[in-house]
C-alpha cells in the first residue's frame, strides 16, 4: 500500500500547477505529504470533507475545493482523503 500511495503522489506532483500534496487517514493524520503543504493541513482538510458529506449523506463523497487568490485546494476521499494544492492559471492580459 505504501508503494502505491507513493506512486499516486508522484503522479500528482508531476503536474506543473501542482504544489503540494498529502493523504491522511480517517482520523486525519498525515500518512504521507510531497511538496509545499503542511502535514497539519490533513486533520484540517478530514474535518472539512466530514462536514461537507453531511450535506447529502447518501451520495458519493464530495470534492471540496478552496479557492484563494493564488492557490487552489482540493479534497476528495476514496478510502483516504487526499489534498491538492495547486497554483491559480494566471490569466493572460487582453
Amino acid at each position: 500500500m505504501e508503494q502505491d500511495i507513493d506512486n499516486v503522489l508522484k503522479g500528482i506532483m508531476s503536474s506543473s500547477t501542482t504544489v503540494g500534496c498529502l493523504v491522511a487517514n480517517n482520523q486525519g493524520l498525515c500518512i504521507e505529504k510531497r511538496g509545499d503543504i503542511s502535514p497539519n493541513t490533513a486533520g484540517l482538510a478530514t474535518a472539512i470533507l466530514c462536514q461537507a458529506s453531511k450535506l447529502e449523506p447518501n451520495s458519493n463523497a464530495p470534492i471540496v475545493a478552496l479557492e484563494t487568490g493564488k492557490k487552489t485546494c482540493l479534497i476528495h476521499k476514496h478510502g483516504i482523503t487526499g489534498v491538492v494544492y495547486k497554483e491559480v492559471a494566471k490569466q493572460g492580459a487582453r
